[in-house]
């Protein structure tokens, strides 16, 4: 790989999940800090990404938005790292079924943290808060990978998430939930992520 891979991020962000990926893979990347309601929506940034939010992941000339996709990208740019499981695989199943579950288990959580009324069942992306969390759980139970043998960026997304839930006391504290999130976030490249954005968000003023 040639080109530069550079993060836009604010260490009060997604960006901490798209950093910890960053890591895992061990590819050399910039980092640039963006203020919410300044550089993050100033023209600069916007030509990056016009949503004027972050994370967003710049290779080349090529931009990637969106934390899963990013994870997702990033994966498959060190295929040695194994931090997806091989395309065709039983196992690539899983990973793009886990991954895309954040999608529902966040429409969720924003609901809740809102403080609004769950949409109807038939409306609502993520069916019943009852079906989505018992799926989680029996998910996460008694299992240390989500998809084959080893870790992957659906391990890391699905902790990154949990956890930051459970923090926020938005979700149901399940030991499954808590298990999974505390084993994966205690990997060397989730501590030296951790570590980076607390520092940067030490520089931030108060």
């Amino acid at each position: 790989m040639t080109a530069q891979l550079t993060f836009y991020t604010n260490p009060m962000s997604r960006g901490r999940v798209a950093r910890w990926m960053l890591e895992e893979t061990g590819l050399p990347y910039d980092t640039v800090l963006l203020d919410y309601g300044t550089t993050m929506k100033a023209p600069e940034y916007r030509a990056v990404n016009p949503m004027g939010k972050v994370p967003a992941l710049k290779h080349g000339d090529t931009v990637i938005t969106e934390t899963a996709a990013i994870c997702l990208y990033l994966a498959d740019l060190v295929p040695e790292k194994k931090l997806a499981p091989p395309v065709g695989s039983p196992e690539r199943g899983s990973y793009y079924r886990w991954i895309s579950f954040m999608a529902p288990l966040e429409q969720l959580m924003t609901a809740k943290a809102g403080g609004s009324a769950l949409p109807k069942q038939e409306m609502a992306g993520f069916g019943t808060e009852q079906d989505l969390l018992d799926t989680l759980e029996a998910a996460l139970k008694d299992r240390e990978y989500l998809a084959g043998s080893s870790f992957t960026a659906a391990d890391l997304l699905v902790a990154a998430y949990v956890g930051w839930y459970l923090q926020f006391k938005l979700l149901e504290p399940r030991p499954a939930f808590a298990a999974f999130a505390e084993r994966h976030q205690q990997r060397p490249a989730a501590r030296r992520a951790d570590e980076i954005d607390e520092a940067l968000l030490a520089q931030q003023p108060s």
